[in-house]
């Protein structure tokens, strides 16, 4: 598998990025069980299909400079991610050091669980700057990357709405 090395991202990233997808979504579970989930050896590939396998690659307790391996349903993608920001029990950001798929310049995530009534507010934030090969393809496909993530907020609620 051939690897394309990606730009570190911080913080300052979720404002500052070309393109940016939020999706804040209740869930029917209190925060300590989302948490708990996302912190998981499956995270959110325990929620639906469009992540189909995660490997951590750091030992326990996680913190910031861990990392892992994510391969999503989508066309085989997978990431090399590296968390620079652990909250626990709160939330994690991550930035993709790594794709075996070229297009991206910088990729980052960021996670953030907070009570809301009896459930939790999941509020999941998508950063990406494409190469300036793939910028136009990826701004003109921003509506289908828009649905993609998106999916994986309402897997979370069909998730946490079973449990």
């Amino acid at each position: 598998m051939s690897w394309h090395r990606l730009e570190p991202a911080d913080a300052s990233f979720f404002d500052t990025a070309p393109l940016t997808y939020r999706f804040p979504t209740h869930m029917a579970a209190p925060p300590e069980q989302v948490w708990e989930s996302l912190a998981s050896d499956r995270s959110v590939s325990a929620w639906g299909p469009g992540v189909e396998r995660i490997r951590w690659t750091s030992d326990r307790p996680f913190g910031v400079g861990t990392t892992r391996e994510v391969t999503l349903a989508l066309r085989s993608v997978t990431v090399r991610e590296q968390f620079f920001r652990w909250d626990e029990g709160k939330g994690y950001s991550f930035f993709v050091r790594e794709s075996n798929r070229p297009g991206l310049r910088r990729f980052a995530e960021n996670y953030v669980v907070e009570p809301d009534g009896e459930g939790t507010l999941f509020t999941w934030t998508v950063a990406l700057e494409p190469t300036p090969r793939a910028a136009r393809a990826l701004r003109l496909a921003g509506p289908l990357i828009r649905a993609a993530f998106g999916r994986l907020a309402r897997d979370g609620q069909r998730y946490f709405a079973k449990q």
